[in-house]
């Protein structure tokens, strides 16, 4: 089916010289660079401002010429006498571990308790010891039974030899019988020795104490079985404590005997003084160390045994030197470095260590005494900056600013 013919004017007219004009494009609106110019004199003009107020907040003076706060101590003149310590321990004047030493049983009864107070020769503990009655009573009445027959033999060998005064006898048959008394005799000391061994291991079946004092420690119950050298109660003597110590080899000088000791105990804090009792002459060889006692009456105070103590011991001449506070200097061997006070201004010292002891140190007198030491604020210094400053009294942390 054939298309309808397109009319002529719906095509133009060739070699028609008129433009087809296009359509119109919208105006661009002249508000927005209006509106980016404003945004960025208002941004400017806050930079202005903020830079303004910086500027006016910036201080101009140097730091250095600004005065730094410290607070100051005085340096104090005074002596120094090294002091060296070490730990030691308080033990009884006596103790025993009481134990059976021949026999091994079992333990019948136990009659005290750690705590209870005993007399010399009282009884602690028991053991069943029966088979050692048993056998003393055995050989009791064996040496009994030999002891009669050696009287017997005795008294026939002296018949023998009346008989043999007047020719009965030969001397041979004599000889024999005095032989066999001999023989007898010390089967008899043999078999005595024997009763007197049973009889010490009947009586280690009973142990009493051998001091006047007190139970530390209870260490089985009836029913156990203990052994030779097993431990059932220990007894110590606190009438008088000794205070025992083990310093290096290199101060058995330092610890003669009479040198004061000043000592704390741990158990309550107790300082107490004394004076060195006995030394040992001579060291241990595996550690290297020699021992000393300090005595110590208890005077009603009671005090644990066993307990540890710091002892401290002053060697030496005492020396002079200066006393300043730990925090007032920065210590480097056996160089301090400190801040001193030069009118008002700060000057870097250094000086050589004597000593130290509880948070102060002792310097040589390079240091002159009285002089204003920095105590706070000796971080921030540096040498010649300016100071104002507080002086520290005695257990007060400032005073007049000067």
């Amino acid at each position: 089916m054939s298309e309808p013919p397109v009319p002529e004017s719906a095509h133009p007219a060739p070699g028609n010289d008129e433009l087809v004009t296009p359509a119109k494009r919208p105006r661009k609106s002249g508000r927005i660079p209006a509106l980016l110019v404003c945004i960025v004199v208002a941004v400017l003009a806050a930079g202005a401002t903020l830079l303004r107020r910086a500027e006016a907040n910036t201080n101009s003076v140097a730091l250095s010429s600004t005065p730094k706060g410290v607070t100051v101590v005085t340096a104090k003149a005074t002596t120094f006498r090294e002091t060296r310590r070490y730990v030691g321990t308080l033990e009884p004047w006596q103790q025993a571990r009481l134990g059976p030493q021949l026999v091994s049983a079992y333990v019948s009864s136990v009659l005290v308790r750690p705590g209870a107070a005993v007399k010399k020769g009282e009884t602690v503990a028991t053991l069943d010891c029966r088979n050692s009655s048993s056998a003393n009573r055995s050989v009791a009445l064996q040496a009994q039974a030999l002891q009669e027959r050696q009287r017997a033999l005795v008294s026939e060998t002296s018949r023998f030899q009346s008989l043999l005064d007047h020719g009965f006898v030969s001397p041979n048959e004599v000889e024999q019988r005095q032989a066999q008394t001999a023989s007898e005799g010390a089967q008899l000391a043999a078999l005595q020795a024997q009763s007197q061994g049973k009889r010490l291991e009947v009586d280690d079946c009973v142990l009493r104490a051998p001091f006047d004092g007190e139970v530390a420690t209870r260490a089985v119950d009836p029913g156990a079985f203990v052994r030779p050298g097993t431990a059932l109660v220990t007894l110590v003597d606190r009438h008088l404590l000794r205070l025992v110590t083990d310093v290096p080899e290199t101060d058995f000088d330092a610890v003669a005997v009479g040198t004061p000791v000043d000592f704390k105990l741990l158990s309550n804090q107790l300082r107490l003084t004394g004076a060195i009792s006995r030394r040992s002459p001579m060291a241990d060889g595996a550690t290297r160390t020699v021992r000393f006692e300090v005595d110590i009456d208890p005077r009603g105070r009671d005090l644990a045994t066993g307990s540890t103590a710091e002892v401290a011991i002053e060697v030496g001449q005492p020396q002079p030197a200066i006393q300043i506070p730990l925090v007032s200097a920065k210590v480097r061997g056996s160089q301090v470095t400190i801040f001193v006070v030069d009118g008002n201004v700060a000057k870097k010292r250094t000086v050589s260590l004597v000593g130290e002891r509880a948070g102060t140190l002792f310097v040589t007198s390079e240091l002159p005494a009285n002089t204003l030491v920095v105590r706070e604020g000796r971080g921030q210094l540096l040498d010649g900056d300016k100071l104002v400053y507080k002086e520290e009294a005695p257990g007060e942390t400032g005073a007049t600013a000067k």
